[in-house]
């Protein structure tokens, strides 16, 4: 598999996986309703369906067409999102991955 990059891989200042964020004060048109719907980007336990279909992604609200790099950390992590792990082993730059601070454990902790 050819290697590829993440365009970013240090966590916003306003990341609504920081614990820190109010995600009502996160940019550029964020709001519930579009927080509510990034439910899909999130890994179902047991759900092996991501593993080579395409990978549903949480998008930053800063950079344009790339990573949130809290949801990276997140599915990657206790997330455990198989699918985003595979494809993490061919990328170039994943250990150049940087949280801020404490992060929220579920996506249901990240919009109280």
């Amino acid at each position: 598999m050819r290697g590829w990059k993440l365009k970013r891989t240090a966590q916003c200042a306003k990341c609504p996986w920081r614990k820190d964020v109010d995600p009502h004060d996160i940019p550029n048109g964020y709001c519930e309703t579009k927080h509510r719907a990034l439910v899909d980007t999130i890994a179902v336990e047991g759900d092996l369906s991501n593993l080579f279909g395409p990978l549903r992604m949480m998008a930053c609200h800063e950079l344009e067409d790339a990573h949130c790099v809290g949801w990276l950390a997140n599915q990657a992590g206790p997330g455990n999102n198989i699918g985003l792990r595979i494809r993490l082993h061919s990328c170039e730059n994943a250990d150049r991955i940087r949280l801020v601070g404490e992060q929220h454990e579920t996506f249901e902790a990240t919009l109280p």
